[in-house]
């Protein structure tokens, strides 16, 4: 039986349930929850978007972050944003909460203006959400380790055509290991 949650803003009391749901998702050795709390205070040009999907008890049960990123264009850097970390409890997988997240976070990333949100993937997974191989679009990996099929994008309003280039991950994505593609 499917249960009813509600998307909101993340917020200080609920870190330490991230912190258990990320570890749950992906193991204890994943970093998940340092690269979220180095994102949370990271200061750009697209504030961080961090968003919870709560059961009836407002306990956290997914989870998905947006922050800044680059296209270093031929003329011109532009502010983009970048899908990372997504996550939801292993006990309520296969719900639509990681689905109903990408939604919420897309429509928030628009908001604050960004053209593009990029993210690195299982396309088998993110295609069906709306997002597509970067090198489609004329847009280079930010690590040549990284498979093509893997580095995503999806276009928002704000999106030309000739936002094309090379996409630039923040120092802290770098620290832990995105970008990496392991």
């Amino acid at each position: 039986m499917q249960k009813s949650y509600i998307i909101r803003a993340e917020r200080p009391d609920d870190f330490d349930a991230v912190h258990d749901l990320h570890n749950a998702a992906f193991g204890p050795d994943a970093g998940i929850d340092a690269l979220a709390a180095d994102l949370r205070r990271l200061k750009a040009a697209f504030s961080v978007i961090s968003l919870v999907a709560v059961d009836t008890q407002d306990r956290p049960k997914g989870h998905v972050m947006v922050s800044h990123a680059w296209v270093d264009a031929w003329d011109r850097l532009i502010d983009v944003m970048v899908l990372s970390p997504l996550g939801v409890h292993p006990d309520v997988q296969n719900q639509g909460i990681g689905t109903t997240l990408i939604k919420a976070a897309l429509e928030a990333a628009d908001a604050q203006g960004a053209p593009i949100v990029f993210l690195e993937g299982n396309n088998k997974y993110y295609g069906p959400r709306g997002f597509t191989p970067a090198v489609a679009h004329n847009i280079r990996r930010p690590s040549l380790r990284m498979p093509d099929a893997a580095f995503q994008m999806k276009t928002l309003s704000a999106y030309h055509p000739e936002m094309t280039g090379s996409f630039v991950y923040h120092d802290v994505h770098w620290t832990h290991g995105v970008g990496l593609y392991r």
